[in-house]
Parts: structure tokens; C-alpha cells; sequence
């Protein structure tokens, strides 16, 4: 066994690396300057916004958002202090705690989300044609599915 990379994959690997954490920090910038919220507020409000009544349950959300639970109790106690999100007990099981995303932070992340998509559209789809981006897609695809077989954090849903 090979100890290590190819240099093909220690270039892709690179690569990745490169653009994860770039995208990573111009993301949250431009989250906190054009639209008042943090990478992570975004990140918590769009998973919440695409749940049945905008409601998850904890460990359901830090799953597929892939944190750890403690981490997302603390950002839901500061995202709550600003209304965006209650912590609601959940209608399936009265032991557990569901987040819940508030009309305000509904009405917070409709405001976002233009700005949001046309910065995506800019910043990382713009050098690409459609079957670069189609793709693209099919290949996060399939390295997200090895993550998931292969990682400590279970699968979401």
C-alpha cells in the first residue's frame, strides 16, 4: 500500500484544500457583510428552511449539517437571542428538542438568499459551462457518499 498520494490526487487534493478553505472564508465574509449573518446562521436557517414546518430535530440537524451536536447548542442559543430560531419541545417524542426557524428568521433568510445565490453564481459557477457543473455535481456526489460509508458521522435523515 502506497503511503503516499499519487501526484494526481496530492494535486487534486491540493486543490480542494485550497478551495475549501478560500470558499470557507469569502463565504462567511460575504454572508456577514452583505447579508448580516455568519456562514454558520446561514448554514442552521437553510436546513431548518427546507424541514417540514421548518422544525428538525437536534440531533437530525447537527447530523446533516455534520456537527457536533454541543456546537450546534451553542450557535442555536445565539442564533434564538436574535430570533431567529426557537427551541421548541418536539411533537414526536417529549424527551427531545427540535430547532424551529421563527417568521424572523424566515423573513431574514428570504432577504439573504438573492444575495446569496447571485454571489454563489459569481464567485463559483461563473468560469464553468453546464456539463462542467453537471459534472461537477456528479462527482461531489459520489465523494459525499464515500464520506458518508466511510466517516464517524451517521448518515443524515
Amino acid at each position: 500500500m502506497a503511503v503516499w498520494l499519487t501526484p494526481v490526487q496530492g494535486r487534486t487534493w491540493l486543490n480542494y484544500m485550497s478551495v475549501y478553505h478560500r470558499l470557507e472564508y469569502e463565504m462567511n465574509r460575504h454572508l456577514q457583510a452583505d447579508c448580516g449573518l455568519s456562514f454558520p446562521d446561514y448554514t442552521v436557517m437553510n436546513a431548518l428552511s427546507t424541514a417540514s414546518g421548518r422544525r428538525m430535530r437536534l440531533s437530525q440537524l447537527a447530523t446533516m449539517i455534520g456537527w457536533e451536536r454541543s456546537r450546534l447548542s451553542h450557535h442555536l442559543q445565539r442564533m434564538a437571542a436574535r430570533g431567529l430560531v426557537d427551541r421548541v419541545q418536539s411533537d414526536t417524542d417529549g424527551r427531545a428538542t427540535d430547532a424551529m426557524l421563527t417568521d424572523t428568521g424566515m423573513r431574514t433568510l428570504r432577504t439573504a438568499a438573492p444575495k446569496h445565490v447571485a454571489w454563489v453564481r459569481k464567485v463559483f459557477f461563473a468560469d464553468l459551462d453546464d456539463d462542467q457543473v453537471e459534472e461537477l455535481g456528479d462527482l461531489l456526489d459520489l465523494v459525499y457518499g464515500t464520506i458518508l460509508r466511510e466517516g464517524t458521522l451517521p448518515p443524515p435523515g
